[in-house]
């Protein structure tokens, strides 16, 4: 009779713990660190790997999660904590940002870090959130160590929100995807085995409109060899319209095929935050029309337009709301502000699809009107007056006094600038507020 061979438990232990060994050397060697956060204490604790990366030694850094604030970046700052703010009212499925951060050396560095929150309260409050923080410059170094060995691969890109790839491009124009972690499943909703012979499932999900930038962005890194960078959109059976971006090294092989390792991300809420800057940035928040700045930057593109043309023509209207400061001080800002807001929508409802307003000042408007003379933007300035008298502006059963004075002038061809026609139609509504406001003057 046999007797049964008993697995020894410290061979066990000993297996286990160079498992652990190796895996700490791999991560320590792919420069990527990991931090583990306790979201009620305020404490953070950072792995010796991470602390290495800002060049700090083990006893050099604290583990107040506002001394780490304190290193950001100024102008990094708040788009982090915003991003994290996010993820932790469970608006993400994991906290993902790119942003500099201050070395032990002065120096800043970007670095990527990614995480998630790993438990929270009965009330879904957070409580632990772990992740890791990578320095962006080598991620392609990380890329190439991680070829090297299927099952680290696995360990180290599988619990990594984004996918890790390596992706071959044949002399044939062929192409497939020679590793993907599985990361594809939410970057694609795909599985590896069916990018594994050829990437027709992943260029059918690219959007219509990015999928010629797409292809092209690889052409060029294939003809170069020169890095491939791409943010492009995805159309997702679950997931709906996402923002992507990628990032990969090219090599060329023996056999005339090009091989890149690489790294894509989900950029959807950096896109969005982008769109909200580029708002902001251009949009009256009050009013919701272009800003003075923008406004000037789509008069100067119309002037360049009439200047092409010969027989194209444009008018452009200075319009200011009539004794606004007594709306002000009798009836308080707030009904200023509805005063500029109701303006603003009979302007808005008015303008055909070529025109053009935008708020220039306090109660300042100015209109384009492309393909408009003086005599039709005379009209246009006379039907807005009308609609502002059969739309009166009431707080409560009261009519506040709302009038507009306009000055119109034509813009020319041999106009230096905008800022010439604009001159124009505001000496013309210096005269209509002189003679008495609510009035429409030319120039």
């Amino acid at each position: 009779m046999l007797t049964p061979v008993i697995p020894d438990a410290s061979e066990d232990a000993d297996t286990l713990r160079e498992s652990e060994k190796r895996m700490a050397l791999a991560i320590a060697g792919s420069s990527t660190g990991v931090w583990d956060r306790n979201v009620l204490t305020g404490e953070i604790h950072y792995s010796t790997g991470w602390k290495a990366i800002l060049g700090y030694a083990e006893h050099e850094i604290s583990n107040l999660i506002e001394d780490s604030y304190q290193r950001l970046h100024p102008d990094d700052l708040a788009y982090v904590k915003a991003t994290i703010q996010a993820h932790f009212d469970q608006q993400t499925e994991h906290y993902e940002v790119e942003h500099r951060i201050r070395c032990k050396d002065g120096s800043y560095k970007w670095i990527c870090s990614r995480g998630k929150v790993v438990s929270r309260d009965s009330e879904g409050r957070p409580l632990r959130m772990t992740g890791t923080t990578t320095d962006i410059s080598a991620m392609r170094a990380i890329s190439d160590k991680l070829q090297q060995t299927v099952d680290l691969m696995t360990s180290l890109t599988d619990e990594v929100p984004g996918l890790v790839f390596q992706y071959r491009l044949m002399p044939d124009a062929t192409s497939f995807l020679s590793y993907a972690s599985a990361g594809i499943r939410d970057i694609y909703e795909l599985e590896p085995e069916q990018v594994a012979s050829h990437t027709d499932a992943i260029n059918a999900l690219i959007h219509p409109d990015d999928r010629a930038t797409y292809r092209s962005s690889f052409e060029f890194s294939a003809q170069n060899l020169t890095p491939w960078h791409c943010e492009y959109r995805v159309r997702l059976p679950r997931q709906g319209l996402r923002w992507r971006q990628g990032d990969a090294r090219p090599q060329r092989l023996e056999d005339g095929s090009t091989l890149w390792h690489g790294f894509i991300t989900d950029v959807t809420e950096r896109k969005r935050i982008e769109a909200e800057l580029q708002e902001f940035a251009t949009v009256d928040y009050l009013t919701q029309l272009p800003n003075r700045r923008h406004f000037m930057m789509q008069i100067e593109a119309e002037l360049a337009m009439l200047q092409r043309s010969g027989e194209h023509c444009a008018a452009v209207l200075m319009c200011d709301l009539d004794h606004f400061k007594t709306i002000n001080d009798r009836w308080g800002h707030a009904v200023g502000d509805q005063a500029l807001k109701h303006f603003a929508t009979i302007l808005s409802d008015q303008l055909g699809a070529t025109d053009l307003a935008g708020r220039v000042g306090g109660e300042e408007f100015a209109v384009v009107l492309s393909g408009a003379d003086v005599a039709e933007a005379t009209a246009f300035a006379r039907l807005m007056q009308q609609r502002i008298e059969a739309s009166p502006l009431l707080e409560g059963n009261q009519r506040i006094p709302l009038t507009v004075s306009v000055g119109v002038a034509a813009m020319s061809a041999n106009d230096a600038s905008a800022h010439s026609a604009l001159s124009r139609s505001d000496l013309a509504l210096y005269r209509a507020k002189e003679n008495g406001r609510n009035r429409i003057e030319c120039h």
